[in-house]
C-alpha cells in the first residue's frame, strides 16, 4: 500500500502521519488495510497541486500510489475572501488535479472539506443530504472542490469537518492559549454555534473511512454543539489558564474587525452517513479537547 498526503505542515496531514507510522491513533489502531503503508507527506515546496504540470510531473516521476488523502487547502478564511482567485487555485483546483491523477493510477482518493459549505441559517445539525449554499469565499471554493473531486474520480470519498485543532500548525486552541498568556480577558463570538473538532480524531476516521469501496461524502465530527465563546471557556478550563471570556455578537465582532468574512451561524454538522455504516466513533468534544490538553506538553509544535 503506498499513500500520497497532501498538505503536509497542516494540522490534519500530521495527525495521518502520526497514526500510519505508529499504527493506531487516540481512539484506536489502523486498519489493517493501511497497516505498514508507505507514505509520503508532502507541501507546496514539493509541487503546488493547483498546477496539473506540476502535479502530473511530480507524479510521473515516482511509482503509484493507491490512495490520495488530500489535506491541501487555503483556509485563512478572511484571506479567502480578500483574494477569492487564489482560494479557488488551492481549494478547487487541487481537488479537480488530484481527482485526475488519483484516477490515472486507478487510487483512491479521500478529499477533506468544511463546515463552511453550509450557510448556518438553519439551526439544526446538517447532514450530508443537505442543500449547501456557502455564505463566504472560503466555502464557496471548497464547495466547487468537493464538486471537481467527485466528478473526476468516482472511487472520491469527501469527508467534511469543522472548527479542526491539531497539535502541529495554527488553530483557535493555540490562538487561545496565546492570548491567555498575554491578557487577561478575550473577547470571543458567542452566536455562531458549530462542532470543535480533534484532528488526532479525524485522522482516525479518515483512515476507517479510506479502507472501505464506500465512496461519497462523509461528515466527521466531534460530538455536540457550542458557541465559539463556549469553546474558548473550556479551553481556558482544560488548559489551566485564569483569563475572563468576554461574549460578543458577530455584528460586534465585524464592528471590531471590519473586513472579517460572514461566517455560518449555525454550521453544526451530524455524522450520519458514518452512524448509519462503519459507526460513528468520534468523541464528544470535550472529551476530545481533554485528551488533546493532556498530550499537548509532548506533542505541541
Amino acid at each position: 500500500m503506498r499513500i500520497l498526503i497532501t498538505g503536509a505542515r497542516g494540522q490534519l496531514a500530521n495527525e495521518l502521519g502520526r497514526a500510519l507510522e505508529s499504527g493506531r491513533t487516540e481512539i484506536g489502531e489502523v486498519p489493517a488495510e493501511l497497516s505498514g503503508a508507505e507514505v509520503d507527506l508532502v507541501d507546496l515546496d514539493d509541487f503546488d497541486v493547483s498546477d496539473w504540470a506540476a502535479t502530473s510531473a511530480w507524479l510521473a516521476a515516482r511509482a503509484p500510489y493507491d490512495l490520495f488523502v488530500n489535506c491541501a487547502a487555503m483556509t485563512n478564511v478572511d484571506g479567502c475572501e480578500t483574494d477569492e482567485a487564489a482560494a479557488f487555485r488551492a481549494n478547487a483546483l487541487g481537488p479537480l488535479n488530484l481527482a485526475r491523477a488519483s484516477r490515472e493510477q486507478g487510487a483512491k482518493l479521500v478529499h477533506v472539506s468544511t463546515d463552511y459549505v453550509f450557510p448556518g441559517s438553519d439551526p439544526t445539525p446538517r447532514t450530508e443530504d443537505d442543500v449547501c449554499a456557502p455564505i463566504s469565499a472560503y466555502g464557496r471554493t471548497k464547495l466547487a472542490g468537493e464538486g471537481l473531486a467527485l466528478a473526476n474520480n468516482p472511487r472520491t470519498m469527501v469527508v467534511r469537518t469543522a472548527w479542526l485543532y491539531g497539535y502541529v500548525g495554527r488553530n483557535f486552541v493555540k490562538t487561545m492559549l496565546r492570548l491567555a498568556d498575554a491578557h487577561d480577558h478575550v473577547t470571543v463570538v458567542d452566536d455562531q454555534l458549530g462542532n470543535p473538532t480533534s484532528a488526532a480524531d479525524v485522522a482516525h476516521e479518515v483512515l476507517r473511512i479510506a479502507a472501505t469501496e464506500d465512496f461519497g461524502t462523509y461528515h466527521c465530527t466531534n460530538e455536540g454543539t457550542c458557541s465559539w465563546a463556549d469553546f474558548a471557556e473550556a479551553i481556558m478550563d482544560a488548559f489551566g489558564r485564569d483569563c475572563e471570556v468576554r461574549r460578543c455578537t458577530s455584528e460586534e465582532y465585524k464592528r471590531m474587525v471590519p473586513g472579517s468574512a460572514d461566517r455560518p451561524r449555525f454550521s453544526s454538522l451530524e455524522n450520519a452517513r458514518l452512524e448509519r455504516g462503519l459507526g460513528n466513533e468520534m468523541r464528544p468534544w470535550r472529551e476530545a479537547l481533554a485528551s488533546y490538553a493532556c498530550n499537548y506538553g509532548e506533542l505541541a509544535g
